[in-house]
C-alpha cells in the first residue's frame, strides 16, 4: 500500500494525463452524456489525492458558471415577455412583401441577436421562419439552414457574453490573473472571421443540399397552430371598431374569417365593423392564444353555456383518444362540454387545420384540444377515459407589458459592462434581480431556463483543470510541447491554439475543451514568454467557431435534425468554412493583437 502511495506521489503528473487521456477516449465513444463523464473524471481525480477537499470545493467561487446562469435567465426574460417572438413576426411581415430582402435581414438579425444572447433559442426561434422563407422564395430549405445556424454561431463569437464559451475561458483567465476581457474585446477579430465566413458560405453555397428534407423535418420545430375563435362580447369595448386596425393579426395570430349568425366569410373582411357576437375565426399558436385569453378583450372559443369564460380557472391540454365516441361529430356536440363548466379554446390537428370553425370542426382522433375550466371541470375530464394526457398546459402568455424592462436590463448589462462601470458578472445578477422582482419572469420559469446540465459540465470540468495543475500535468504538457513551439514563430501560436480548440471542439464539449485548454493556454504563453490575450482570444473563438460536425456546437444539432440532413452535409461545408473563419481570425490577431 505504501508502495502504491509513493508510486503515485512520483507519477502524479503521468496519472493525471492517464485520467485526462481516459477522458477524451470516453467523450468520443459518446457511451455517456459528457456531464457524466466530466464528474466522473472530477470524482477520480479527488479519489486519487490529486485534487483535495478545499481545491474541489473553490470552483463553486469562480464566476464564469454563475454569469453563463444569469444569461440563461436574461434570455428567458426575454423570450417570456415576447421580445423574441415579436422580433420573428416582423420578420415574417417583411417576408411577405421582399421575401429575398428577408433572407439578408434574418442573416444580420441572427448574428445581432446571437451577439448578446444564447444562440440556442435564438436558432430555435428562426428555424421555422426560415422553413417559411424558403417557401416565400422558392430557395432549398437546406440550402438555408446550415448557412443561418452558421452566421448565428459566428455572431455569438463577436462579444464576451455570446457563448458560454467566452464567459469560461474569461473567468477562468480572470482566476489566472490576467486583466479581465471587455465585453466587446474580441469583436474586432471575431468580426474579421464573421465577415470571412459570410463569403466563404457565399462562394461556396454549391456544397449544400438541395433536396427536400423529409417529412420530419419539415415540421419546423415544436410550434403548434390551433384553430380557435375570437368572440365579441356584447359589452365589448370594441364594438364599431374595423377588424382591421385592432393590431391583432400577424405570423402567431392569422385571421381566417369572420362568423357572423350562421353565416362565414373569409374575404374583405378588415374593413368590417365589429357586433356584438362576432367570431373571427383565427389561427393562433399557444402561446398567442394564452396571450389573447389574459387581454380581455375577447371570449375565446365554444362553450355550451355561454356565462362560461376563457379566462376562468385554468388551462390544460388534453388528446382524443381514437375510442372516443364523438369521432366525426361536431366539436361542439362533445359530451363533457355539455356536462362541465369548460370551453374549448382551441384545437390542433397534425398536418392541416380543422374546420370551417370552432364549433363545427369534427373531431378526429389524436386530435389536440386546449381547454378552460375549473379546478372541479379539470379533475373530471382526467378521469376521462376517452381523453389521453390530460395535464395542465405549459404554454404561457406573454408577459409583453413587461418587455421594456427585460430589454433595459439586457441592454444595460451590456453597457455597464463594456463601459467598465461594473463586472459583467455582477450587472447580470442585478439584471435577474430586477427581472426577478418586476415579474418579467416567474421565478420557476427563470430557473427551468438555466441549462443545469451546462452548468454541472463547467464545474466538472474546472475541477479537472485545477486537478491537472496541482497534479503536475499542465506543466508536464507544456514541457513537452515549448521546445517544439519555441522553433516556430511567435505569430504561429495563435494558429496553434485555435486550431487545436477547434478540432476538439468538434469532438468534444466546447465547454469542457474551454474549461481544459485555458489554463494550459496560459501556462505555455507564461513558459514562452508571450502575451497570453491573443492566445486566450484564439481558444474563445476557435472553441465556438465549430461547423464541420453536427456534434461541434449545440445548435448544430439542431438544425441538423430539423432540415433531415446527413453527417456528411456538415462536413463538406463546415471544413472549408472552419478553416476560413479561423484563418480569417488568426491573422487579424496577428496583425493587430
Amino acid at each position: 500500500m505504501h508502495f502504491i502511495i509513493a508510486l503515485m506521489g512520483v507519477y502524479r503528473a503521468e496519472i493525471g494525463l492517464l485520467i485526462l487521456a481516459l477522458m477524451f477516449v470516453s467523450f468520443v465513444r459518446e457511451r455517456y452524456s459528457p456531464t457524466v463523464i466530466a464528474v466522473v473524471g472530477a470524482c477520480a481525480f479527488a479519489l486519487l489525492g490529486l485534487l483535495n477537499e478545499k481545491s474541489l470545493f473553490s470552483v463553486f467561487s469562480n464566476s464564469a458558471p454563475l454569469t453563463v446562469g444569469a444569461m440563461f435567465v436574461l434570455s428567458g426574460s426575454l423570450i417570456r415577455t415576447g421580445v423574441i417572438n415579436r422580433v420573428a413576426d416582423l420578420i415574417m411581415a417583411r417576408a411577405k412583401i421582399h421575401p429575398r430582402l428577408a433572407l439578408a435581414e434574418v442573416a444580420l438579425g441572427a448574428a445581432v441577436l446571437s451577439a448578446f444572447l444564447n444562440n440556442t433559442p435564438v436558432v430555435v426561434l428562426l428555424i421555422p421562419i426560415m422553413l417559411n422563407l424558403a417557401q416565400a422564395t422558392g430557395y432549398p430549405v437546406k440550402k438555408l439552414l446550415i448557412p443561418m445556424n452558421t452566421i448565428a454561431v459566428l455572431g455569438g463569437c463577436l462579444t464576451l457574453i455570446g457563448t458560454s464559451t467566452n464567459l469560461i475561458v474569461a473567468g477562468i483567465a480572470a482566476d489566472q490573473g490576467m486583466a479581465s476581457f471587455g465585453i466587446f474585446e474580441i469583436t474586432p477579430y471575431a468580426l474579421a472571421g464573421a465577415a470571412a465566413g459570410i463569403v466563404a458560405l457565399l462562394c461556396l453555397s454549391f456544397l449544400l443540399p438541395s433536396d427536400p428534407p423529409s417529412i420530419s423535418g419539415e415540421t419546423g420545430g415544436t410550434v403548434q397552430d390551433y384553430l380557435t375563435e375570437l368572440v365579441v362580447p356584447h359589452d365589448s369595448e370594441l364594438i364599431g371598431r374595423e377588424i382591421g386596425s385592432l393590431g391583432l393579426f400577424g405570423p402567431s395570430v392569422v385571421l381566417l374569417g369572420l362568423k357572423r349568425g350562421s353565416e362565414i366569410r373569409r374575404r374583405e373582411i378588415l374593413d368590417e365593423e365589429l357586433r356584438s357576437g362576432d367570431r373571427l375565426i383565427v389561427r393562433a399558436d399557444g402561446t398567442a392564444i394564452m396571450t389573447l385569453r389574459e387581454s380581455g378583450g375577447f371570449d375565446l372559443g365554444v362553450a355550451a353555456d355561454s356565462a362560461t369564460s376563457a379566462r376562468e380557472g385554468k388551462v390544460i391540454e388534453a388528446m382524443v383518444a381514437p375510442s372516443h365516441p364523438s369521432i366525426g361529430e361536431r366539436l361542439l356536440d362533445i359530451p363533457f362540454l355539455h356536462a362541465l363548466r369548460v370551453r374549448i379554446i382551441g384545437i390542433h390537428r397534425s398536418r392541416h387545420l380543422p374546420g370551417p370553425a370552432l364549433a363545427e370542426a369534427r373531431v378526429r382522433g389524436a386530435d389536440r384540444l386546449l381547454i378552460a375550466g375549473s379546478d372541479d371541470a379539470i379533475r373530471s375530464l382526467k378521469d376521462n377515459p376517452h381523453l389521453i394526457g390530460v395535464d395542465i398546459s405549459r404554454t404561457r402568455a406573454f408577459r409583453r407589458n413587461k418587455a421594456w424592462i427585460a430589454i433595459v436590463a439586457m441592454s444595460a448589462v451590456v453597457l455597464l459592462s463594456a463601459l467598465n462601470i461594473i463586472g459583467i458578472g455582477m450587472a447580470a445578477f442585478i439584471a435577474v434581480g430586477i427581472i426577478l422582482v418586476t415579474r418579467c419572469i416567474d421565478p420557476e420559469e427563470a430557473w427551468a431556463a438555466i441549462d443545469g446540465d451546462v452548468l454541472i459540465l463547467i464545474f466538472a470540468m474546472l475541477a479537472v483543470g485545477l486537478a491537472l495543475e496541482q497534479a503536475g500535468s499542465v506543466a508536464l504538457m507544456v514541457g513537452w510541447i515549448t521546445p517544439l513551439l519555441k522553433i516556430v514563430p511567435v505569430w504561429s501560436l495563435v494558429f496553434v491554439i485555435y486550431f487545436f480548440a477547434l478540432v476538439l471542439s468538434e469532438l468534444l464539449s466546447n465547454n469542457a475543451v474551454a474549461a481544459l485548454l485555458t489554463p494550459i493556454t496560459i501556462a505555455l504563453a507564461q513558459q514562452l514568454g508571450v502575451d497570453p490575450r491573443p492566445l486566450i482570444i484564439a481558444l474563445m473563438i476557435g472553441a465556438s467557431a465549430c461547423f464541420a460536425t453536427p456534434i461541434g456546437y449545440q445548435t448544430n444539432a439542431l438544425v441538423y435534425a430539423a432540415g433531415d440532413y446527413r453527417f456528411a452535409d456538415f462536413v463538406r461545408i463546415g471544413v472549408p468554412i472552419n478553416i476560413v473563419v479561423g484563418l480569417a481570425v488568426c491573422g487579424a490577431l496577428v496583425v493587430l493583437g
